[in-house]
């Protein structure tokens, strides 16, 4: 992949831009909310529609020449209509804090209540941290999942919903390995006369095949992002009930952003229209297939999985009952060395600074999409455990970067490589 315009004019930048191809290529990507895109939609986002302005929505522009940004805007809309079911979407925010902010800005004041999972359980910045905006805006409480279990604690919630009366609640998590009973969720919402929205943002891919329930036509607004478990490219998503639809559509533009990023528009375009196809189905379950494999692979070698094991495209591993002395700081670090890159992660009940946390999170939608198998994840799983047993043994970290150098090499990130 050349960048032959860029380096006649900015060698820098363009050495950087092959670093991180080539740091792609030789790395297992294993971030959960990471994935890689094809080149189409590579093609799509880097296009000529990043010249274009175009305020407004289809039809309604606010400036001239948007006849072709119009025809990619409505693609990218039906498509993700036909993926999901959904009466209304809109497909310009830049991204799945964007896309909550929308809805928060559509549907509450300034005070309003909010009730949604702590971090530290899984939920997400924008569902309530005070440094984000919806702390600072909002008053929130959170719920959380069961020590015991991992799992979320539905009873609980709706108790504290009972009690908090919030004005929305929030479901949908950043680091939750199971499947969401949305229903119920909506139950406890509905109990006090609340909205829910559910942040589907990691999940997004895994609801539009079809292998994790979708709160569409459940939850009363559903957002997520367009590059994690679905491959259309940065960005967010906002789909609710036509009821909703002049109001959600008036809290994108202009309440939270202006012109949309055309180019990223064509991009959710192209990966909505990949993901009607049937091979976007195996992929998903291959995605979920993977992650289990990788669960157990690293259950067998004593690692403490949060609830026992996924659902999903993520597994969350609890460090303190088996290296108590490691942080996930310290294995994010020996991993990224040896090639394998995650991140640290809190847990439930965690003890530690969210800046150097006791678990880990690792993801399978980025190496599914090279062709990893189970039987590779099966190896992965036993490189990170080996890593991680022995964070600073040098002889480790060099083996198991040949390792992950083999697996790259067979399961190549583009066709061309």
């Amino acid at each position: 992949m050349e960048h032959e315009h860029v380096r006649g004019v900015d060698p820098a930048v363009a050495d950087a831009l092959e670093g991180e191809i080539d740091r792609q290529r030789e790395t297992l990507q294993m971030i959960a909310s990471e994935n890689h895109v094809s080149r189409a939609v590579l093609d799509a986002q880097s296009s000529v529609l990043t010249n274009k302005y175009a305020e407004g929505y289809p039809g309604e522009r606010y400036y001239g020449g948007c006849e072709f940004a119009d025809e990619v805007e409505r693609l990218a809309i039906d498509r993700a209509t036909e993926l999901f079911g959904a009466e209304h979407v809109n497909v310009q925010p830049h991204s799945g804090t964007q896309a909550n902010q929308a809805v928060y800005f559509a549907m509450l004041e300034p005070g309003d209540k909010v009730l949604s999972l702590d971090l530290t359980h899984g939920g997400h910045l924008s569902h309530g941290h005070p440094a984000n905006f919806t702390g600072q805006l909002y008053e929130v409480e959170q719920y959380e999942v069961d020590p015991e279990t991992g799992y979320l604690d539905y009873e609980g919630l709706a108790d504290h919903a009972e009690e908090f009366d919030p004005d929305i609640v929030v479901s949908g998590y950043s680091a939750y390995p199971r499947e969401v009973e949305w229903e119920r969720i909506q139950e406890a919402a509905d109990s006090v006369d609340a909205l829910h929205l559910a942040d589907i943002a990691h999940i997004t891919g895994l609801v539009a095949a079809g292998v994790h329930p979708s709160p569409v036509g459940v939850a009363d607004f559903v957002t997520g992002s367009t590059h994690k478990t679905i491959r259309a490219g940065r960005g967010g998503i906002v789909m609710c009930d036509e009821e909703y639809a002049d109001d959600i559509d008036a809290a994108v533009f202009p309440g939270g952003q202006g012109g949309p990023l055309m180019h990223n528009v064509a991009g959710k375009a192209v990966g909505f229209g990949e993901a009607l196809e049937s091979e976007f189905e195996e992929y998903a379950e291959r995605t979920v297939a993977n992650a289990k494999a990788l669960g157990e692979t690293l259950a067998d070698h004593g690692f403490e999985l949060v609830s026992g094991g996924t659902d999903n495209h993520l597994v969350l591993a609890d460090l303190r009952p088996s290296h108590p002395d490691t942080t996930g700081g310290d294995a994010e670090e020996a991993l990224e060395e040896a090639g394998i890159v995650l991140n640290g992660n809190t847990v439930p009940g965690e003890t530690r600074s969210a800046f150097n946390p006791s678990g880990i999170r690792a993801g399978t939608p980025g190496l599914t999409t090279r062709g990893f198998d189970e039987e590779d994840m099966a190896v992965v799983g036993d490189c990170i455990a080996r890593v991680i047993d022995s964070p600073e043994d040098r002889d480790v970290i060099d083996e198991v970067r040949e390792e992950v150098a083999d697996l790259c090499e067979a399961n190549p990130l583009y066709e061309s490589d």
